[in-house]
């Protein structure tokens, strides 16, 4: 039996969806490590082949989202995380994690603030894929995922976001706008197309019955998010 490829799931203070996000990818095949801030070493990176940001609030958000999840990882690896994916490492963002990601310039430059409404967003939205993805490949051009985050609006300098979605960093785009981020981006790659961080919540909608319609898609038995997750296990 082929060994099952190796996830290294990094846990901060405040960070609530690694469980979910953990199972998520041991149903598509990822052997998975959940790794608190605290144990992390440079040699962790060395043996793995995906590192994952999960959702949640690192250190409660009460700076800047991601700030303090940013400084403690640099205290921790340096630029370990830029070697990883130099020699071929997978990164994936969700939500806080997306935030994380822009923190520690992995992603294309720009910044997640407050939701235009100034509220906590919870709901369902329906996304589309704006250019090719390791992380997208299984999955229909539109599709849709629950979000929930009250500081998930992007922004970038000047036109960087109409950039982003025109030169294909800006993968992943809102149908509509759900929290006011520039040019409806919902989850950026970097030019490897290795890093990957994105708003909504993949690992929330892994089965058919964790949507709002029992009858939705037929006889499927699984939700999109299991087909982001198996695209990125194929990937690597």
């Amino acid at each position: 039996m082929a060994k099952r490829p190796h996830a290294l799931l990094l846990k901060y203070p405040g960070t609530n969806c690694d469980a979910e996000t953990s199972r998520a990818l041991e149903a598509v095949g990822f052997e998975t490590q959940v790794l608190p801030i605290a144990l992390l070493e440079p040699h962790a990176l060395d043996n793995t082949q995906l590192v994952v940001f999960s959702g949640g609030f690192s250190y409660g958000d009460y700076v800047m989202s991601g700030r303090f999840a940013k400084l403690n990882t640099l205290a921790k690896v340096g630029d370990g995380l830029q070697q990883f994916v130099s020699r071929g490492g997978h990164v994936l963002g969700i939500c806080n994690g997306f935030q994380i990601l822009t923190q520690l310039h992995l992603l294309p430059e720009g910044s997640l603030i407050h939701n235009t409404s100034g509220r906590f967003i919870c709901r369902w939205a329906g996304l589309k894929k704006n250019a090719s993805s390791p992380y997208l490949q299984g999955l229909p051009d539109e599709f849709e995922l629950p979000v929930a985050h009250a500081e998930g609006r992007f922004v970038g300098i000047d036109d960087a976001a109409g950039q982003y979605v025109q030169n294909g960093r800006a993968a992943l785009l809102y149908t509509s706008d759900v929290n006011g981020s520039s040019q409806q981006i919902a989850g950026l790659q970097d030019e490897t197309g290795r890093v990957f961080g994105l708003m909504p919540h993949p690992e929330r909608f892994l089965f058919k019955k964790h949507h709002y319609d029992p009858d939705w898609n037929g006889d499927a038995d699984h939700g999109w998010g299991y087909y982001m997750f198996k695209s990125v296990r194929e990937a690597v």
